[in-house]
């Protein structure tokens, strides 16, 4: 048991919801040229038992600062596939070593298709 853990931090996670960023993203030459909305969700499997323990910033992953750098890739960096940006996103992440892995859902708010669709998108998840 990890101090202040109700075991090894296995399942503990760190949640980032509905994370906003314009960025330009997309195979389409309009898609490359004007800035669209993103929304990014984040899970970060991190051991929160040091910090359920001392209630000290220092021994998590600030949560603020992950936003930062995912919205830094997002708004600085250019894809053409969401699948491309969501790995490239999950890299960055994955820097902090004291993140086991990381899941990251991507939607384009406003994809470019003849139809009625609310968003596109995809998740996936790497790790160390």
């Amino acid at each position: 048991m990890t101090a202040g853990g109700a075991g090894d931090g296995a399942a503990d996670r760190i949640e980032l919801r509905g994370l906003r960023v314009v960025g330009t993203h997309g195979v389409l030459p309009e898609e490359r040229a004007r800035a669209q909305p993103f929304e990014l969700d984040l899970d970060l499997e991190v051991d929160l038992g040091p910090a359920g323990a001392s209630d000290d910033l220092h021994d998590t992953v600030d949560y603020g600062a992950i936003a930062e750098a995912a919205a830094r890739v997002v708004g600085e960096e250019s894809f053409e596939l969401l699948e491309a940006l969501a790995a490239r996103v999950a890299g960055a992440l994955l820097t902090d070593a004291r993140v086991r892995a990381v899941t990251v859902s991507v939607r384009k708010l406003r994809p470019p298709v003849p139809v009625d669709l609310g968003s596109a998108g995809v998740r996936l998840t790497r790790s160390r």
